[in-house]
């Protein structure tokens, strides 16, 4: 049996591996905000032990990893493995930073490392695709660095973290500065929504408002968007969005 072109064996195996991931994701979750080892004998002997598994964590894992081998298929294999190691280091980024408001160093660096990696091996085919992941990488941190310095002077505190700078160049160097401007600007209107429902809801509970917001969140729902849905889509809908509906989808 076949799904678009693809063996359901191959479904079920990426389902199977994104509950093991998924199980290695909680591990992480559990130990990179303290800043301890995640592959380790004793850490992975320990977790087993003590602790019960996030069943939530693996099933998302797992359903993102079918749906990008439904959606990339198996013909661009890089850019399938690409996607399979980035989605764990994403739901990581979504969890740690909701609960602790902080991105560990070690994950974005983890990203920046596999992105330099990737970047190189399509460059051996196809220098202009190194080049623009570079200049994605270029491109995320720069624009965030540059809202951070504005809303540091602006406000007269800190308005993002360097966390979210630091993402962002990441990033860059997956999905190239195209798809990295795409995800900026669907980042933040995402978030501007939840202020949005935020503040009413507040407003209607009569109970303040939360001071400080994790942005990380925020890029990583726009970075899954941009991840399984074409960009000329997303070019189409903000056109369609800020013209008011003028613009013909």
């Amino acid at each position: 049996m076949f799904i678009a072109n693809i063996h359901i064996f191959w479904y079920v195996g990426a389902g199977l591996l994104g509950l093991l991931v998924g199980r290695l994701v909680d591990l992480a979750n559990r130990n990179l905000p303290e800043h301890k080892a995640v592959v380790s004998i004793e850490r992975i002997t320990e977790y087993i032990k003590s602790s019960n598994a996030n069943y939530i964590c693996m099933i998302i894992t797992s359903v993102l990893y079918i749906a990008l081998l439904r959606v990339i298929g198996m013909e661009d294999k890089i850019q399938l493995i690409q996607m399979l190691i980035l989605t764990p280091l994403l739901i990581s980024v979504f969890y740690i930073d909701s609960k602790l408001q902080i991105i560990p160093n070690r994950l974005t660096l983890t990203m920046l490392e596999i992105g330099v990696i990737f970047s190189f091996l399509r460059g051996i085919d196809n220098i202009n695709i190194a080049i623009e992941m570079w200049l994605g990488m270029l491109l995320g941190a720069g624009i965030f660095l540059l809202l951070t310095f504005i809303g540091n002077v602006v406000f007269k505190k800190e308005t993002m973290g360097f966390g979210d700078v630091k993402l962002m160049g990441a990033l860059g160097l997956f999905f190239g500065w195209r798809n990295i401007i795409a995800i900026s600007i669907l980042s933040f209107f995402i978030a501007t929504i939840f202020s949005v429902v935020l503040i009413a809801k507040s407003k209607i509970k009569k109970k303040e408002i939360i001071e400080f917001i994790p942005f990380g969140p925020f890029i990583v729902l726009a970075t899954f968007a941009v991840m399984f849905v074409p960009l000329d889509m997303w070019i189409k809908l903000m056109f369609f969005i800020f013209t008011l509906g003028k613009y013909k989808l």
